[in-house]
Parts: structure tokens; C-alpha cells; sequence
């Protein structure tokens, strides 16, 4: 995997994905290679390596702005499937460096 899957994949283009939510700032889509029956990816479209990184672009209004559109996903996924979790990968645990979100539901799949 290379170090930032979303900017070089999916924010270029080169990697279609089904886009579940979009705002002016994030992407919500259905992850290439989920590991759950339910699983959706929330990015910031601006590359922001981490959610503790201390990039100027890495404020407030775009964490809320991420915080929006989960909420909103995870409270649909609830109700189709009756439950959701919200995760994300810090340091050493990110297989891409690239800030991102799973929403995932159901049976483990891989």
C-alpha cells in the first residue's frame, strides 16, 4: 500500500469508488476492500496526515465538518442494520497517512 491511498487513489481519481456522502471538504464512500458487511470511509479531502497531526488545515471547522457527515452515516447505518462503530487508525496503526474514518456494521468479512 503506498503511504497515502486516498490522495494518490481516490482524490486523483485513479481509484473509482461508490461515493455514499459528499460535502465541499469531505468524502464518504464504500471502502475498496471492506473488511465488514458495512463499510464506509470518511476522508477530508485536503491531505491531513493524522487526526493529531498540527497541519493549519487540521482544525475545528474540518474535524466538525467530518463529525457531520459520520453522524450522519453511522445514524443511517444504525438504522438499516442495528447497530455501527466509528474507528480510526493513529501512528503506527495507519496502513494509509492519510486522516480517515471506518463506519463499519456487521460480520467481519476478511
Amino acid at each position: 500500500m503506498t503511504q497515502d491511498f486516498y490522495c494518490e487513489g481516490v482524490l486523483s481519481g485513479r481509484t473509482e469508488v461508490e461515493i455514499v456522502m459528499e460535502t465541499d471538504n469531505v468524502l464518504a464512500f464504500h471502502h475498496t476492500r471492506p473488511s465488514y458487511e458495512h463499510h464506509i470511509v470518511v476522508i477530508p479531502k485536503v491531505h491531513i496526515p493524522s487526526f493529531i497531526s498540527e497541519e493549519e488545515t487540521n482544525d475545528d471547522e474540518l474535524i466538525l465538518g467530518i463529525m457531520r457527515v459520520i453522524k450522519k452515516i453511522a445514524a443511517d447505518m444504525v438504522e438499516r442494520t442495528g447497530a455501527s462503530k466509528i474507528v480510526t487508525n493513529l501512528g503506527s496503526y495507519q496502513g494509509s497517512k492519510h486522516l480517515h474514518w471506518h463506519v463499519i456494521s456487521g460480520e467481519r468479512v476478511t
